[in-house]
């Protein structure tokens, strides 16, 4: 009786794990492109312009994301100044002035130097004119232009093992369509540490000319 009761809570936990997973990007914007072209796990994207907020971290593969994540998460969550203009009014009150932003994917990590950069994607309705300052001086506001990018779509763990796999797989197919890499490779993840690692999605980005 008690080994029916444990294996009923294990498939209880699995269920709602599932579901949690399941419900992790429902209602988070995700960064905006256009498919060219698709050859298996494969695709040519066409991306439109972006905002990221991003920190250099340094520190090794496994942990930069960690590391970045503190204080990325501490800006959106309202470590900033908010430049929103208000018409004069009386009386004058004072109040707090920090913005809270809302979650977007990919979280993006990309290796510099003896560090990584790693960055969070600013919702759309944004412009660097209306982003809230960041507080944290380490944290950064940054444009990108419209730009091509090389992608491979997989699933599974986060380890370094599993990127450099995917990352070598993306680099031939690049160089096979005789493609041009125009930055350096992005480690993007799109779902939270709790979710189950064979339903993550993860993707290996390459810019391209």
């Amino acid at each position: 009786m008690n080994r029916k009761r444990g294996l009923l809570l294990i498939a209880g936990l699995l269920t709602t794990a599932l579901i949690l997973g399941s419900c992790s990007l429902i209602g988070i914007e995700k960064a905006k492109y256009t498919v060219l072209e698709k050859q298996g796990a494969f695709e040519i994207r066409q991306y439109a312009p972006q905002i990221v907020a991003e920190t250099v971290v340094e520190s090794d593969f496994d942990e930069a994301g960690n590391a970045a994540f503190r204080r990325l998460y501490g800006y959106i969550s309202g470590d900033n100044r908010s430049r929103q203009s208000i018409a004069m009014t009386a009386p004058v009150e004072q109040q707090k002035t920090a913005e809270k932003i809302a979650m977007t994917a990919p979280v993006e990590q990309v290796q510099t130097g003896t560090g990584y950069t790693v960055s969070f994607l600013m919702p759309a309705q944004y412009t660097l004119a209306t982003l809230p300052e960041p507080l944290d001086e380490s944290v950064q506001l940054r444009g990108i232009p419209e730009r091509k990018i090389a992608a491979i779509r997989y699933s599974g763990t986060w380890s370094r093992k599993r990127y450099e796999e995917k990352r070598d797989a993306l680099k031939q197919f690049v160089d096979e369509r005789g493609l041009k890499a125009a930055g350096a490779e992005v480690f993007a993840r799109y779902d939270p540490p709790f979710q189950l690692w064979f339903l993550r999605r993860n993707e290996v980005l390459i810019p391209v000319e």
